[in-house]
């Protein structure tokens, strides 16, 4: 099926090409500006909707927001499946066909989100009311990822009008954010519609505004929850106290039992096993990159740190497993003190992995360790990722490159990210093609923290950052 312009696309703005084969930068940043009512507008549309996967109670939200960005994606011209599965969320697909004879890139972004609380956060807006300050845009998801999937969407439109030939494919999911469970399933399911030659993945963060970053490896992730109960429900601790056992406590016992947390070393015997370390090579790499810890600490608002030495930082960040607590459930947690003993508790915990690691060897020493310790503490998997290497050089990662200075007007550097996307796997696993990391988004932007915000600025050069990237790939199809 071939798919018409975006209707009224050239009146809007032009994004037309300076000589043969190349685009024009100031021309696509033009026509970034006139999209920017459409951009803020559908950007307020869907932050404003709490597509929290991780809250059950959100399902009718998460199904709102689909169809929300199907109806955009259908507006911009494309042909639109809503694909699903018993229990999934739905997973958006935009087809924008011109010819089987034509590469055919895929982008991948998400519309689901963290769960966030104004009141115990610290937010300092409503978190899903899009507040504007100046060139940014404050609200959950508005950078992880809604932002740069709307970002991504000017880039197609940017592209089509300039006449690049190639047929583009949107996924916007709607379950990263709780490890894509559902996502290789509607992708093997849908297989001969997904064919694809590339696909791009804009969810990853700059090392700073002034460093523009391309991710060259992700860390894996699993996910924990350790339940313990002990009564059933809380009592006045005059009354049991030094009787009844605390669940809190023994938690927090589990929790330094598995690691110290001065240091951050994993103490479970067998952890480590088969990780593969930084070299020499990469470690140079991350000195080359541009890291600044005075800027990281400013940046992630760090008062205090294990280490003040800049490259054990990046180490420790970009190419080593950890085990964090993220949170306790539990007990009384209001103003003044209530002297009780909690009924029951619950820790929630994950470690980043490297590769070597595998999440379910993980998960399975872990839960045994525990058992050893303490057999009544339920462990349960809360979601897993593995870690992910990409390349650094090739055509994809020249493509890159030369996108994202030709964006930005910036040379970016390659790093490894912290973070994981569960779907990268599945991806590459499912759909057999390169998967590139064009990341738009800043470590200001608070991914997964209060007051969550995306720049404007992020988005015009990310427009024509995307727009060149994908005229390059045209004429670079790898099979």
């Amino acid at each position: 099926m071939t798919s018409a312009p975006p209707a009224g696309c050239r009146a809007r703005g032009s994004a037309s090409r300076r000589g043969p084969g190349r685009l024009d930068r100031s021309a696509l940043r033009t026509f970034a500006r006139s999209r920017k009512p459409w951009f803020e507008k559908l950007l307020r549309t869907l932050v404003e909707v709490p597509s929290i996967s991780a809250d059950p109670d959100r399902r009718a939200d998460i199904r709102r927001c689909a169809t929300l960005a199907a109806d955009a994606l259908t507006d911009a011209g494309a042909s639109v499946k809503m694909l699903r599965s018993a229990g999934a969320n739905p997973l958006v697909v935009g087809s924008f066909f011109l010819s089987r004879s034509l590469p055919t890139i895929t982008i991948y972004n998400h519309l689901d989100v963290q769960p966030a609380d104004s009141a115990s956060e610290g937010w300092l807006t409503d978190p899903f009311l899009l507040t504007r300050r100046g060139s940014r845009y404050h609200g959950r998801g508005t950078t992880d990822d809604k932002g740069p999937a709307l970002t991504a969407l000017m880039g197609i439109e940017a592209a089509r009008e300039a006449g690049v030939p190639v047929n583009f494919r949107i996924l916007w999911e709607t379950e990263e954010e709780i490890g894509s469970p559902h996502l290789e399933q509607l992708l093997r399911r849908n297989m001969s519609r997904l064919a694809t030659d590339w696909t791009i993945i804009s969810d990853t963060v700059w090392l700073s505004r002034r460093i523009p970053t391309i991710t060259g490896g992700l860390r894996g992730v699993q996910a924990f929850r350790f339940t313990l109960e002990t009564g059933g429900e809380d009592r006045h601790s005059g009354d049991v106290g030094g009787a009844a056992r605390n669940p809190l406590a023994e938690l927090m016992e589990i929790a330094s039992r598995i690691h110290d947390a001065r240091t951050g070393k994993v103490k479970v015997a067998g952890f480590h096993d088969g990780m593969v370390r930084a070299d020499r090579r990469l470690i140079g790499e991350f000195r080359r990159s541009g890291f600044s810890l005075a800027a990281f600490r400013r940046t992630e608002k760090l008062r205090l740190m294990r280490s003040d030495d800049p490259v054990e930082v990046m180490r420790r960040i970009w190419a080593e497993p950890t085990f964090e607590v993220h949170g306790v459930a539990g007990g009384y947690a209001g103003p003044g003190l209530k002297a009780i003993v909690p009924g029951r508790a619950e820790l929630k915990a994950s470690c980043r992995l490297v590769p070597g690691q595998d999440p379910a060897r993980i998960f399975r020493l872990v839960k045994s360790f525990v058992r050893k310790i303490n057999p009544d503490v339920k462990v349960i998997d809360a979601g897993s990722a593995l870690p992910v290497i990409s390349e650094t050089t090739g055509r994809g990662a020249d493509a890159l490159r030369e996108a994202i200075t030709f964006g930005f007007g910036k040379r970016p550097a390659f790093v490894r990210d912290g973070g994981s996307i569960g779907a990268v796997v599945s991806l590459r696993k499912i759909l057999k093609a390169p998967v590139l990391f064009l990341g738009i988004s800043l470590p200001e932007d608070g991914y997964h923290a209060p007051n969550e915000s995306f720049d404007w600025r992020q988005a015009e050069g990310g427009t024509a950052a995307f727009a060149r990237c994908f005229e390059i790939l045209s004429a670079k199809a790898p099979r």
